[in-house]
């Protein structure tokens, strides 16, 4: 057996020990999410030197469950998570830290990325899969709904509201959208306008709440809604378009190019502007999407992809 792989990358670091001032990898992978997690497998996987940086902060933290994936439908994500780290500890060239980056740039023809614990790592590349942030509507309550009984995605959420009261916040063209998609699958659907003129086309059967929103809590059936005058109104979940932006600076500390919706462009191999810099997940997307696909399914095979494709850079 041929070991000159694993040996080429143990000796890739061997002058500068993993986590120490200057320590340097074929590949630094930042965020510890999905894509992180399987673009660091894939590199591992054919024996680079890849460090993952996991902060522990995480898009989807407040869910349950993950669903719409195969094999995986129903798992709660930190049970996806730990699964994958341990799968990692076999790779002898991955290392893997819970510590966040804090300031990535530019440094003798690779990268430098700082890190919170105030220690600094190099690499040739980096595979950026940070995700993004989601700011609710102000509204009490409904940031402790989010993820379970108020979410923005009916594929990942739909149905588990099955066969119940469905509402929609929000009288923007969205509202059109989510009602179409969740007609099969809800009993009722209402749109909650908040006191806006309704600007979607909704389809038949769909009941419209004009009264401004002041308030959620969870309910025994879901969540209670209450509006200004005092009346409430209760529903299974509630579906909501938040504001999506980066969850952390470094597309920005790069200058990468980005596009209309605030994701990164990337092309379809996960490459940014800048070269050996990679992003995956929901913090980029192709220029022919209007914005990423919010699923943790597509969020690791974007890892892999820019993975495999970060490999291929540093040939």
């Amino acid at each position: 057996m041929d070991n000159s792989a694993a040996t080429s990358a143990a000796t890739s670091r061997a002058d500068s020990p993993a986590g120490s001032t200057g320590a340097r990898y074929d590949a630094v992978v930042v965020g510890g999410g999905p894509a992180g997690l399987q673009a660091a497998l894939t590199l591992g996987r054919v024996h680079r030197s890849v460090l993952l940086l996991d902060s522990g902060r995480y898009r989807n933290e407040t869910a349950d469950a993950m669903h719409n994936f195969l094999t995986h439908d129903g798992t709660p994500p930190a049970e996806l998570r730990a699964a994958a780290r341990a799968e990692l500890a076999a790779y002898d060239t991955v290392d893997v830290r819970a510590v966040g980056a804090e300031r990535v740039a530019p440094d003798e023809g690779g990268y430098a990325v700082d890190l919170a614990d105030g220690s600094t790592v190099r690499a040739r590349g980096l595979v950026l899969a940070t995700g993004l942030r989601d700011t609710l509507p102000d509204k009490p309550g409904l940031a402790g709904l989010w993820g379970r009984e108020a979410a923005h995605c009916p594929f990942c959420h739909g149905h588990e509201y099955a066969g119940r009261s469905v509402a929609v916040l929000g009288a923007g063209p969205a509202a059109g959208h989510l009602t179409r998609i969740m007609a099969p699958v809800a009993s009722r659907l209402t749109v909650l306008a908040d006191g806006a003129p309704l600007e979607a086309d909704l389809p038949d059967g769909v009941e419209v709440r004009s009264e401004p929103v002041v308030g959620f809590c969870r309910s025994a059936g879901g969540a209670t809604v209450t509006f200004a005058d005092g009346s409430t109104e209760e529903h299974a979940g509630v579906f909501v378009v938040p504001v999506s932006t980066q969850a952390a600076p470094f597309a920005e500390q790069l200058g990468l190019a980005t596009l209309p919706s605030g994701g990164v462009e990337v092309d379809v191999m996960g490459r940014t502007s800048l070269p050996r810099v990679h992003a995956a997940g929901d913090m980029a997307h192709v220029a022919a999407l209007p914005m990423p696909m919010a699923s943790v399914l597509v969020a690791a095979a974007s890892g892999m992809v820019a993975g495999a494709a970060m490999v291929a850079a540093l040939l």
